[in-house]
Parts: C-alpha cells; structure tokens; sequence
C-alpha cells in the first residue's frame, strides 16, 4: 500500500511538471524552428491601437498618432511569455490612388521647361481593423515572433500627412518602437486617453519589407532608435533624388515615365479626408512642389533631407541588403551606396543580390538566421563568413553563390577605349588608339534604346564592341564613363546602355540577356551636381559618372557593347528630335571592373 502511494505521488509530480512546463521557441541549426503550439491562426491574439510619435503634421496641434496593428501567439498572454518582434510598416496598406489621366507629369517638352500642370487623385481608403495587413505572419508567427505592422503618417488610419522622405517618415516607425520598449504611450482609440502597453515582446525588434516598405527600416534605423537590432530592407529607396534624378538629369523611375515625388505623394495619401487639404497645402503645393526642381534636376537641400546615406551617423542596427541587378525601378545602386556606408561605420553588414527584377527577398534561411542572431540572441555566426550571397544567372534566388565582397575582390577596373565608326559599329578595345576624333549623333525619343542597339547602323547613336569573347567574363562592381561632348543646345540628355551582343530577340530572352547596365547624366552639371549651367553651344565639356552597379558572367559567344544616345523614351524627359551630341572619341573610355582584370580580359579576347 505504501509503495502504491508513493508511485502515486511521483505520478502526480510529474503530471504537474509537464503540464506547467511552458512552450518556448526552439532553435535548430541556427534558426528558430515552427513551433507546434504557436500554429494555428486561429490561437493568434490580435488587436490594434494608436501609437503617439513627437510630431504633428496634420495641423491640429496634437501629436500624431499612428495605427498599428499586432499579431502574437496566444502563449504571450496565457503563459507570460515574451517574444521579439518581426515589424513592417508601409504607405500601401490602405490603398493606392487610382490611375488617371494627367497624373503623372507631361514629359514631352523642351529640357528646362515645364510641362502642364498634373492632376492629383484621391485614395479611397480601405482597410478594416484591426487588420493593416497579413504580411509576414505566416512565416514569422509560427516561428516563435511577434508580427507589428502600421501604417505610415497620413495613410490609413495613422495620423499626419505624408511627406515622400521627410523626417516624419523616419520618427514613426521608431515611435513605434520605442513603445515596444515602453518609453511611448500607446492608445486603444485613435483620441482617447485609455494606454496600453506591450507587456508581451522582449523589446527586441527586427524590420523588413520591400521597395517603400523596405525604405521605413532604414528611416527607422537613423535614428539610433534602442531596440531595433536588426534590418533586412529589399529594394530599398535610399535617396528620393536618387530615383527621381540621375548624375542632375530629370530621369523617372522605370516604368513610371513622368513619376515625381508629388506624383508618389498623391498616390499614398490615403489618411483622414478631412485633414487632407491641410497635409496638400504644407507638404505637397509647397515643400514639395518648392524642393524637386524640375527644370534643373540639381541637387538641392530637398533632396539632402530625403537622402538616407546622409543620416546614417546614429545607425546601430545589424544589415542584411537584399537587391536585383536588373530592378529600373529601384535601382541596385540604392542599397550597394547604403551597405559600402554601414560596412564602413563597422556594422555587421551583408547583401544579397539577384538577376531578377524589382523586389526579391533573401530566403527565408537567411533572413531566418539574421533575426535569430539579433532578436534571440543565438549565436549561430550569421554575421560571419562571406558578406556577398550572388544569385548566379542560371540559378534560383535560394541558391545563391558566396563570395568574400561586394563587389567582387578580385575585380579590377579595365579601360575601355572607343574606335570609330560608331554611328555604323565602331571598336571597343582596350589599346588606346589616336587621333579617332569626334563623332555626332542626333537625339530621337521616337527610337528607343533596345531598337537603337539593334541597328547596323543609326544616325542616333553610337555603338561601340568588343571583338567576340572565347571566353566567360565577370563583371562584378561600378562601371565608370569618362566622357568630353558638345551640344548644338543649351542641354541635352546623356544616355549610355551597355549591352551583351548579339541582342536576343526572342520574346522569352532573359532578363540578363541585353541589357548589362545602364547610366544617364546631365552635361549641365559637369561641374558638380549642386550646380548647372547652360552649355555653349559646340563647346566641349568633359564629365564623368558611374553606371548603375552590377554583377554578372557575360559568356564566351557574345561582344560588350557601350551604346551612347541621347534621350531615353523609358526613362527621361523627351525634347522636340534633332539636339546633336558630338562625342570626342579620343576623350571619351569606360572602366569596366572585371574578375582577374586586365589579364583574365585580354586572354577573354584572344583568338
């Protein structure tokens, strides 16, 4: 009998240790693993509430509050268990503006000139709580992480105007998180003063998202704000100059032929009506509408303050970048100027790139160990080991290559020189010839950049190859025009494409299969780009500019070609035809950054 109740007893102890024993995360290989318990949506606890940030900018003399939204495993309120959080904030949530004529700005007009005025649409907000979004919750909630989303200032229900890249932009998100760390006060009504606090998140948080949504992480880590330990933007946009402008020329984003940033402004006020005409006057008719400059396309103080690489000082968060090399929306050279600038304040700091375009997110291995690292504090070395994961043209963008750097360190930069005739084809080559001199080609919006690279032989361009490579040749960094030109006009476009050779004409051709990198500039601002003048008409002006970034194998079989034009119908604004370019061929070189250098370059060529 005694023997009987002390199995009893041992029994019992035990069933009340198993069932006081608490569901924690579980880490495997370095990665948080799903978790069983945390599963099922329909466990989910999720709710919403107002966030008060340190600005107003709807002019009601309250500080703005924005709308946030959070998703937790249900053990985060029955069991006391606190988890990191995984967050992502945007402008699109609630709905975009419809597409309407005129919206967008005229570009067919004069260099200079401005076009009629646009049209600004209304967003019809949608969007119920307290549901912002679905992002992201699958993927992170089973994995033991709490999911925040907002809405960004005058979008949705948050409050405020928005401003494309102003101040506010960055504040709201840290705003957020400093009331995850409990130093913000949180609301449960949009105007009340009924608190709530987020007694459930280690404070530790983590941001990602793509294209504007992948901006806001870095906004936030301007700030220094404590507790956001980790970064992964995809495709962000790092400097709104940067994609409305290019080396002081007007260029649009691709696809967005006449895109600004009153344009994009439009497209993302989605916030309260009622407010809306106050948030228009301040920051689009006039801060705005005073700052962008379209008819010079300069560098002002507008876009310094919309310049993320210029704020970079306070940042402490972990950087994992991810890019495509043939995203023309976003452009790879937006996230390869913010991760060399992390890399060089000493941050941990990695990039993923893929051929693909806008968009692209990591894996999810890879973004898995980064949160892990920071949020859980797993030491699992994703900081360490190679820096650059380069999706290679035939692979999956889960199966990157690893290599030492971006760019490559074992690229060295290879001259390239010109020899005409470039109006039929002329030479690329890397032995400097004499005495080419100049050549001049006349500016047709009405023939694009893929049609002109086609050509045997064109009037409006010229087109300059390489003999046909035996071999593979790795390209991996920043190209490098150096070029002397004159104008029949006071301004005129620069357009250069380089281009792989034949061009591939099939409807399915690859996406690295034409188009190597791209570049456009202003001769008006050969001096700096804070700073245009007019051109002498036939006066020659020499300047120098980077190409957009890029990696990629050009293989045995095909010719480099460095195409120079002028206006760019995808991409720039287009004049009245018949602005002549004369180009100095003795002048005028490109430094291409190749794999093994001049060596590995010259034995490419040989016969």
């Amino acid at each position: 009998m005694i023997k009987y109740f002390l199995l009893l007893i041992i029994w019992s102890s035990t069933c009340t240790l198993i069932a006081q024993e608490k569901v924690k995360p579980i880490f495997k290989d370095g990665e948080a693993q799903i978790v069983t318990a945390f599963e099922n949506p329909k466990d989910w606890i999720r709710e919403d509430l107002w966030v008060e940030t340190t600005f107003d900018t709807d002019g009601d003399n309250k500080m703005d509050r924005m709308h946030v939204a959070i998703t937790r495993p249900k053990q985060t309120e029955t069991e006391g268990l606190k988890l990191p959080v995984v967050y992502e904030s945007s402008p699109y949530f609630a709905g975009v503006a419809p597409n309407v004529e005129g919206a967008f700005h005229d570009v067919k007009h004069e260099l200079g000139d401005l076009g009629k005025e646009i049209v600004h649409p209304s967003v019809k907000r949608k969007g119920e709580r307290p549901i912002i979004s679905n992002s992201k919750i699958n993927t992170w909630v089973p994995r033991g992480y709490i999911v925040v989303h907002s809405s960004s200032p005058g979008t949705g229900l948050s409050q405020g105007s928005p401003t494309v890249g102003g101040d506010n932009e960055s504040l709201a998100p840290k705003a957020v998180i400093d009331w995850l760390n409990g130093r913000a006060k949180g609301y449960k009504t949009p105007y009340g003063d009924e608190e709530v606090k987020a007694y459930w998140t280690t404070g530790k948080v983590g941001m990602t998202g793509t294209s504007y949504n992948g901006t806001l992480p870095l906004a936030a880590a301007t700030t220094g704000v404590e507790g956001l330990e980790a970064i992964i933007p995809i495709a962000p946009n790092t400097s709104y100059y940067h994609y409305y402008r290019s080396n002081g020329l007007v260029r649009s984003p691709g696809g967005y032929l006449g895109e600004d940033v009153d344009v994009l402004y439009d497209f993302i006020h989605s916030g309260d009506e009622s407010k809306r005409a106050y948030a228009d006057s301040v920051y689009r008719d006039t801060e705005i509408r005073n700052g962008i400059d379209r008819k010079t396309g300069d560098y002002n103080e507008f876009w310094a303050g919309r310049d993320y690489l210029n704020d970079m000082k306070p940042m402490k968060a972990a950087l994992l970048m991810s890019h495509g090399f043939n995203d023309w929306n976003v452009m790879p050279e937006h996230s390869y100027r913010i991760y060399k600038a992390a890399e060089e304040m000493g941050l941990p700091t990695k990039i993923y790139y893929h051929q693909y375009g806008h968009g692209g997110p990591p894996p999810v291995s890879m973004m898995n160990r980064w949160f892990t690292k920071y949020l859980f504090g797993i030491d699992n070395g994703a900081e360490k080991g190679p820096k650059a994961y380069i999706v290679r043209e035939n692979d999956s963008n889960d199966n990157p290559t690893a290599y030492a750097n971006y760019p490559n360190p074992d690229a060295e930069n290879v001259t390239l020189y010109l020899q005409k005739d470039g109006l039929k084809t002329g030479s690329l080559t890397n032995k400097k010839g004499k005495k080419q001199g100049k050549q001049t080609l006349i500016d047709d919006y009405t023939l694009s950049g893929d049609s002109l690279a086609q050509l045997a032989n064109s009037k409006h361009r010229l087109l300059f190859v390489t003999p046909i490579l035996k071999e593979d040749v790795h390209l991996s960094g920043l190209s490098t025009l150096k070029i002397k030109l004159a104008s029949s006009k006071s301004a005129a476009n620069l357009s250069v494409w380089m281009v792989s050779l034949p061009w591939n004409k099939e409807k399915k051709a690859k996406i690295t299969d034409n188009i190597i990198t791209r570049g456009w500039a202003d001769p008006q601002n050969y001096k700096s780009l804070t700073e245009s003048e007019p051109l002498k008409p036939g006066k020659f002006y020499e300047l120098s500019f980077d190409l957009i970034p890029d990696d990629q194998v050009i293989p045995a079989g095909q010719q480099f070609g460095l195409m120079i034009f002028s206006s760019d119908n995808k991409f720039t604004l287009l004049p009245e035809p018949g602005t002549e370019l004369t180009i100095d061929l003795d002048e005028t070189n490109i430094e291409i950054p190749v794999v093994g250098g001049k060596e590995k370059f010259q034995k490419a060529l040989k016969e």
